[in-house]
């Protein structure tokens, strides 16, 4: 598959104006600690900017652990697409076909809505991260739990005739694959990814472990208010049971660009299912010039650049990971907040600054 869009200058080696954006970030968008890596072919360069614990001072480090979110996603659609390669599922399998009786209710009808629209975001199925009362009810929760609450909700949409964000889709699909293998989700993406690839800062937690292996930054928290004075809070000990299988892995930056470089080059999918990983569909209400395909994202640069890859948010940390289309050029970033100030409005825009900067050398936001 050939990408016709403009691609990134490859020729430099000069990361000036990436790492200008990591200062900034600091320096006027109020993040306590940024870090980066850049996988460019055969080399690396690693910045960073501000402090890994505002107490001790400590900088942030090339090993730190830290949440990635929404990337998780990736992870989970990558081993459900080596099932469907080994024959053990299919995405125009329905949920119902795997999970009897679990999607239904409120105008949600798992007979309706397929793997496939799970993985895309097209199920219509409510996100039971948007009732957080519901989620402060009990210490930890299964992901029949998760299910439960999305159900209390009415649907988006019918099946296939929208998109919206659902991380119930990803627990939903995460159920799915421990039914059509017997083994947990971590199992097996441990046994299909992180241990082939040897990814050695990267895990699942098993709930109800909220712990972050050393070493880390400390994780800080608005709470996602947008009000510069909102009170801050440590979330590096963190209960994750309410984001599963869409949200609740631990990574490092060498980690992340080492699993995208092997995931866009084709090492980890048959060329079908590498197919179906970047078949996208328009998004609404979700990153600017994006379009979303199975677990993966691709962004459109102000530049007119593409990168593909994935954002993901969780309290105190906020992390992304995009490159080039065949795999060869790659940036991962983390912040150990979940705002920004000054400069941008939120993290989107810092991440976007700092992307233009690796892969589009011609312009430098950096230096604004």
């Amino acid at each position: 598959m050939k990408d016709a869009t403009p691609t990134a200058q490859l020729t430099s080696k000069d990361h000036d104006g990436a790492q200008r954006v990591l200062d900034r970030a600091v320096r006027g968008g109020g993040v306590p600690g940024i870090l980066a890596q850049v996988r460019d072919g055969g080399e690396h360069w690693f910045g960073t900017a501000g402090v890994a614990d505002r107490r001790t001072r400590r900088a942030r480090g090339h090993e730190d652990r830290f949440r990635i979110g929404s990337i998780t996603k990736t992870f989970t659609a990558t081993v459900v697409l080596q099932l469907v390669a080994e024959g053990r599922l299919s995405l125009e399998d329905t949920v119902e076909r795997w999970l009897p009786g679990v999607v239904n209710g409120n105008g949600h009808d798992g007979s309706t809505i397929t793997v496939r629209q799970l993985l895309n975001h097209t199920s219509g199925v409510f996100s039971h991260t948007h009732d957080q009362p519901a989620l402060c009810t009990q210490e930890n929760y299964t992901s029949e739990d998760l299910v439960a609450i999305a159900m209390s909700h009415p649907a988006d949409f019918p099946a296939g005739t929208g998109w919206a964000y659902s991380n119930t889709n990803y627990v939903l699909a995460g159920m799915i694959v421990e039914q059509a293998t017997g083994l947990t989700l971590a199992e097996e993406i441990t046994a299909r990814i992180v241990r082939p690839l040897g990814l050695t800062g990267t895990s699942l937690p098993r709930t109800p472990d909220a712990t972050l292996p050393e070493p880390h930054s400390t994780h800080y928290t608005r709470l996602f208010s947008p009000d510069p004075d909102a009170t801050v809070h440590e979330a590096t000990e963190l209960e994750v049971s309410t984001f599963g299988a869409a949200g609740a892995m631990i990574c490092t930056v060498d980690d992340l660009t080492r699993f995208f470089a092997a995931l866009l080059e084709g090492h980890l999918l048959h060329p079908e299912q590498q197919h179906e990983l970047l078949a996208t569909v328009p998004t609404e209400n979700w990153l600017p010039a994006s379009t979303y395909g199975l677990g993966i994202s691709r962004l459109t640069l102000p530049s007119g650049v593409q990168v593909w890859g994935m954002g993901g948010a969780i309290f105190g940390s906020w992390s992304y990971v995009y490159g080039t289309l065949d795999g060869t050029h790659l940036l991962a970033a983390n912040i150990n907040s979940d705002w920004t100030e000054g400069c941008w409005e939120d993290p989107t825009g810092l991440f976007t600054d700092l992307l233009e900067a690796e892969f589009c050398r011609t312009t430098d936001p950096g230096s604004a």
